[in-house]
Parts: C-alpha cells; structure tokens; sequence
C-alpha cells in the first residue's frame, strides 16, 4: 500500500513537472510583419523557456511545410522578468494565398493561426486597419477588432505607436499581457509598427526586441519602408526628436534616410507603380487637443524641426516630395485636417477639398483604448481642421486604385457606428506645385 501510495504520488510530480515545462516552451504573444518582398512574412513569438527550436508549420491546407529560425534571450531591465524571443522568416510563398500556420517546437505548438501574403503588383486595392495608443488597461477597441480579423475585413494592420501602456511596467509583464490580448489581430494579419513616446525608456530595448519589422529586423533605425498594391508606406520615428539623450545623430540619419527613400519612390518608375506614399509617425504636426503637446505649438518640432535652427523639419521635405496622406496618433482622439502645409489651407476646390488637393492631407487616429482616457479638444476648431471625434475607435482605409482612397473613423464607443468618411481622389501624384 505504501509503494503504491509512493508510486502514485511521485506519477503526480512528474506529470505536473511535464505539464509546466510544456507550459512555459508554449508559444505566446505571436504576431506576424511582412517581409521585404511580397513572398516573404515574419513570424514572432515568446517562451518562458528555451526550446531546442524555433519552427513554423504552414501550408494552403495541410501543414506540410516547415522553416525554423533563431530565437534568442530577451531580460527585463529588472532582470526578474526572462524570456526567449522567437523569429521565423517564412520564404517562398505565394502571392495572394492563404496560409495555415502553427508555430513552436516539438511537443509544444501553437494553436492554428492563419495569414495572407500581399497580392503580385499594384493592380488590387488594399485594406488597412490602423490606429494609435492602445494599451493593456482599458484596450477599448480590441474585441471590435478581433471581430473584423475573423471576418477577414483587412489585409494590414497599422499600430501608429503607444503600446501596452507600458511594455516595461510591472517588470516587462504588462508588454507580455498586451502583445497575448492583440494575439487574434497581430497572429493573423500583417502587424506593422512604428515607436511611440511610451516606447521610450531604456532607449526602446522593449519595442527593439519585441518587434521585427522588414529591414529592420535588429530593431536599430526604427524606421522602414514597405508597399502594398499601390501604395509606399514610410513607416519613422518621430521620437528621435525628444529623446536625444539616445544620441543626437539619429535624427540626420533618419532624416537623410527619409529623403532617400522618397527619392527613390519618387522615380517615374516607381510612382507608376506606387502612386500612393502614405507616412505613418507617432507625434503629429498639428493637432487641435487641450493639451500642451508638440503639435499645439506654433512651431511644431516634428513639422519644422530643431528650434530655432529649423533643421531637420518633416513638413517640408513631406511636401517636396509629395506625400499624398500622412497618419499620426498621439492624442487619444481622432482628427482629420484639411490639405495644409505651412499652417494654410490648401483644398482641391471650395466645393470638393479631397479631389486633387494641392497639400498633404493629415489625419490623427489615437483613441483605440488606454487607460490615459480620450483627450478632449479646445473648443474652437482651428481653420485647418475639417473634423473631430471625442470617443474611442479606429480607422478603416481602402486604396481603391491609383486614384481613389477610402477611408473612416469606427467609434467603438458608439457600437461601431462610422463618425467620419473621406474620399482622397488624386488624378496625378507627385511633388506640389503651390
């Protein structure tokens, strides 16, 4: 009875060790990015332990591929928080295809996740979601968006920067909680980034080694280019302007690296192909809120750059190059402006501001869900501003074809009724000529 009783008890011991060791080499917090070509897409996720591999199954019906990757560890600033960080690039795929996935080691995988590469050239109109400041408190908007994933409504995501409010706090966890709740977006739909200002301490290293972004892939620049159908996606770092204890040089480089970029997007070659160039950065350029942030200054650092010297300012070197719309987020609100640059107005006509407008159009979307709260506005609208919604939501966007852009506001406050519709129509794309 005693051997029995000893048996049994030391059966218990072993299954549960077995059980907690599965538990902890589990994938969590997997999220997907594109790759630097259309037949290419990243795979992340998280163990508590490490694994003897790091590998992804997939395939259009059954799991018959496989690609392992790298994995490496990753130790809170506290160091009380370990984890081992996962990174599979998938290679050869389809264009256009849906893909059946599942990702981990042997003995421990995920549950079956899905993708889709991006369509072949610039001929199909593309859907984005997108939106800024969503943390793990209060994460307003995420069941809305678990709901659109499953009825397949986008093919990209765009999280405009401010996560998880914040990744580093308790330890790291709370970034670990966060990327688990934006699992069902983030393991199934393209999840493209860029910093934000609650990104910032310790230099980003939690943003730098939680997220993989194509060319990027070290987590060094922080700022990254990709194309979608018809559209460049410029994807930068305004917070190289207010955290220069991180190194002054890093807003030249990134600036000339910006100006290269739209050099390059701009040949007759490439603008034929992606007509749209579309910016994503954190911090706006203008912003009508009642706060005391950059863009309610007269002279915004972002829009004018370095004071004084007004080095390295982005509304100019958008507006030579013809940038067509540029998306922020920052203030918990969503605002649309006007076409302007230099503080004036710049409509296509009286009647039809949208249809070929002679400036960059701005939009704010930062209110999909934190615990900060929305942020009110002052209570006159600026000139410059066409629109404004105090409430928690999203942004919905479809670039049709080469010449016509959708885009709306969904207020999850309001059951997702649509607050706000734009058509951007555009005949030609290029510089302006103001």
């Amino acid at each position: 009875m005693a051997g029995e009783l000893k048996s049994t008890l030391l059966l218990s011991i072993l299954t549960f060790c077995f059980a907690e060791q599965a538990v902890n080499i589990t994938p969590q917090q997997i999220h997907v990015a594109l790759g630097e070509t259309i037949d290419k897409i990243s795979i992340t996720w998280s163990t508590r332990n490490q694994t003897d591999t790091s590998v992804v199954l997939f395939g259009v019906k059954d799991l018959t591929n496989s690609t392992q990757g790298t994995s490496k560890i990753f130790v809170d600033v506290t160091k009380s928080n370990v984890q081992y960080l996962h990174y599979v690039l998938l290679s050869g795929l389809i264009p256009g295809q849906k893909y059946n996935y599942v990702c981990g080691t042997k003995g421990a995988l995920s549950d079956t996740f899905t993708f889709t590469t991006l369509k072949e050239g610039s001929n199909w109109s593309p859907r984005f979601v997108l939106y800024g400041d969503l943390g793990f408190k209060n994460a307003q908007s995420v069941p809305r968006l678990d709901n659109d994933i499953q009825k397949g409504l986008y093919d990209v995501a765009l999280h405009i920067g401010d996560f998880a409010y914040d990744m580093e706090s308790a330890n790291g966890t709370m970034g670990d909680n966060f990327f688990n709740i934006i699992q069902p977006v983030a393991a199934n739909l393209p999840y493209m980034t860029c910093p934000g200002n609650h990104e910032g301490n310790h230099n980003f290293t939690q943003y730098k080694n939680r997220l993989f972004m194509p060319g990027d892939e070290q987590g060094d620049r922080m700022y990254y280019s990709f194309n979608v159908g018809p559209v460049h996606v410029i994807s930068f770092s305004t917070e190289f302007y207010f955290f220069l204890q991180y190194g002054l040089v890093q807003v030249p480089r990134m600036y000339n690296w910006l100006e290269n970029d739209l050099k390059v997007a701009n040949l007759p070659e490439n603008r034929a192909k992606q007509p749209w160039i579309i910016t994503m950065g954190h911090r706006p350029m203008y912003c009508s809120n009642n706060d005391t942030d950059d863009c309610t200054r007269y002279e915004s650092i972002v829009r004018l750059g370095v004071p004084i010297l007004h080095l390295y300012g982005l509304e100019k070197l958008f507006y030579n190059y013809g940038v067509d719309l540029q998306l922020w987020a920052h203030e918990h609100s969503y605002e649309r402006l006007w076409p302007v640059y230099d503080r004036k107005v710049y409509n296509g006509s009286y009647d039809h501001p949208y249809i070929n407008p002679k400036a960059p159009v701005h939009i704010i979307t930062g209110s999909a869900g934190c615990q900060e709260d929305i942020t009110p506005f002052v209570k006159e609208r600026p000139y410059w501003s066409a629109k404004r919604v105090a409430d928690y939501g999203y942004s919905r966007m479809t670039v049709h074809n080469s010449s016509h852009l959708y885009f709306e506001q969904v207020s999850d406050t309001k059951g997702g009724m649509i607050m706000d519709k734009m058509w951007l129509i555009k005949d030609k794309h290029g510089p302006y000529t103001n």
